[in-house]
């Protein structure tokens, strides 16, 4: 399949900051056109002036669904298509499971697993009916590799990487693709912004331990967004897109070591697993 790279339309949610932003720019500065969105999309200003007459702005909160359908209507108002949809819009509930309340979780799944499947079914049927476009989902490396205190988080990723692996084997043979993006730790606001529980002592050592250390990794995260928005648009370019994309050395890492580790307990118990079958 030829990949249509130049003059394309984009819908990116949540570009206030972060990728959301870079990918933005670097879209508009490879000739494309963007509809960006934020919930509140005065703050977009900034963004649309170094966009040069490409890039447009327009409100769309994730957890209203008249809101997504209010900005898929005006990204085909001005442009009369949408190539690729970026659900980028997120949030982190850092937390252990037990100190995480339901209401908390529902959020936490709303924002980042439900918002982002109700953008994706806003703009599927588009895609499907032009023969052609890609979404993007921004998941994370924790949208394989778990962390105490990230509970919810991994829930709502896992979620979504799932509902979205089988979206692209159902898609393909369509012509539409789906891009799973899972980046490392990225120099954005994401972590500053997050969502803190209620502790309890017994997990000090657990997800006591993950918050210390997302305290400390703040502003000094090894990866840039600015690179991390190029490296996204180098493989939409690419005519054989990839289901996942990693992002950072320790993402790359990060995953090798975890699926080395799943590999290890499947081979340990190898013998009771297979012993399940019938004769």
């Amino acid at each position: 399949m030829q990949v249509n790279t130049q003059g394309r339309v984009w819908l990116i949610t949540g570009c206030s900051s972060g990728f959301g932003r870079e990918l933005a720019l670097a879209a508009a500065a490879a000739g494309d056109q963007v509809m960006a969105t934020a919930r509140r999309p005065e703050t977009l200003g900034d963004l649309v002036e170094q966009g040069r007459g490409r890039i447009s702005a327009t409100a769309l909160d994730v957890t209203q669904p008249a809101s997504i359908r209010a900005a898929v209507q005006a990204t085909l108002a001005a442009h009369g298509r949408i190539d690729v949809l970026v659900n980028n819009a997120g949030s982190l509930v850092l937390g252990a499971v037990e100190e995480v309340t339901m209401a908390e979780l529902r959020q936490q799944m709303e924002v980042v697993f439900f918002g982002a499947a109700e953008v994706t079914k806003a703009v599927v049927p588009l895609m499907r009916e032009q023969g052609s476009g890609t979404i993007v989902q921004m998941s994370s490396l924790g949208g394989q590799k778990t962390y105490p205190g990230f509970g919810a988080y991994h829930a709502a990723k896992w979620a979504l990487e799932g509902l979205s692996e089988t979206l692209a084997t159902e898609l393909a043979p369509l012509g539409v693709r789906v891009l799973i993006v899972e980046p490392g730790a990225f120099r954005t606001e994401f972590n500053n912004n997050k969502y803190v529980t209620e502790r309890t002592a017994a997990y000090e050592d657990t997800a006591g331990a993950t918050r210390r250390l997302t305290g400390e990794l703040s502003g000094a995260e090894p990866n840039d967004p600015v690179k991390g928005a190029a490296a996204i648009l180098k493989v939409l370019d690419s005519d054989r897109l990839p289901v996942r994309l990693l992002l950072g050395d320790d993402a790359v890492d990060g995953l090798r070591e975890h699926h080395e580790a799943l590999l290890t307990e499947v081979a340990a118990w190898e013998e009771v697993s297979r012993s399940a079958a019938i004769g």
